[in-house]
């Protein structure tokens, strides 16, 4: 059976050439150019495409909508916009953000990496199981299983784990992790993101020293396993 996707774009050059992608990968596509009618299309969806910049209501306000009538439903968010705060209340909502200028390849791979994890993002009262950790996304909440004890992380930790997440299984490269959290190109050699992979291992592993969380896969990032 095809996978039903709804996606909302405005601008039709953009919508008729990804629409066209997504369909020959496979996928049946409703596309609107606007977000008037998303929570009513969206009902038999399994994933939400949505453009910010939109006629009416923006992205953030139909996003907002789609994931309180459908808290299971994935939503990709893309845009335009680079800033780390428009990519943060985007992900507020959204499960996934992809800045514009974009390769299908990566817009279909990242849809992949939704639709694996449909069956293990948590629940609105069912936790992320990670090892020995229980993560409640939706409550921002880390716990140690057995003992209950609650994790804190600073700002930055909490950032950089939460898009590791939104990217569970998925290699990500000290770039993209950077310019996610910090909204600024990464420079080479910089080990400001190594610093607080540490320092965020130090809290969440059992063994800091052989991290079974969050991994290293040397010479490219990071990836923290479902």
């Amino acid at each position: 059976m095809q996978t039903q996707v709804l996606y909302i774009e405005d601008d039709r050059e953009i919508g008729e050439w990804v629409s066209a992608d997504l369909k020959d990968r496979g996928y049946r596509v409703t596309w609107l150019t606007s977000g008037e009618q998303a929570v009513e299309e969206a009902k038999d969806c399994r994933l939400a495409i949505l453009d910010v910049m939109l006629p009416g209501l923006d992205g953030f306000t139909v996003g907002q909508r789609l994931k309180k009538q459908y808290p299971n439903l994935p939503i990709l968010m893309l845009s335009a916009r680079t800033s780390i705060d428009d990519k943060l209340q985007g992900l507020e909502f959204a499960d996934d953000y992809l800045t514009k200028p974009f390769h299908p390849d990566e817009l279909a791979a990242r849809l992949e990496v939704l639709l694996r994890r449909g069956g293990t993002v948590a629940l609105e009262n069912e936790p992320l199981r990670l090892g020995h950790l229980l993560v409640f996304e939706r409550e921002n909440r880390i716990v140690v299983e057995p003992t209950g004890e609650e994790i804190v992380l600073t700002g930055k930790q909490f950032y950089i784990f939460q898009f590791l997440l939104r990217h569970l299984g998925q290699i990500l490269t000290k770039e993209q992790i950077y310019e996610a959290v910090w909204g600024e190109p990464y420079l080479d050699g910089d080990k400001t993101l190594m610093v607080h992979i540490r320092h965020l291992r130090e809290k969440l592993e059992i063994n800091p020293a052989e991290p079974s969380i969050i991994e290293t896969i040397r010479g490219i990032g990071y990836r923290v396993k479902s």
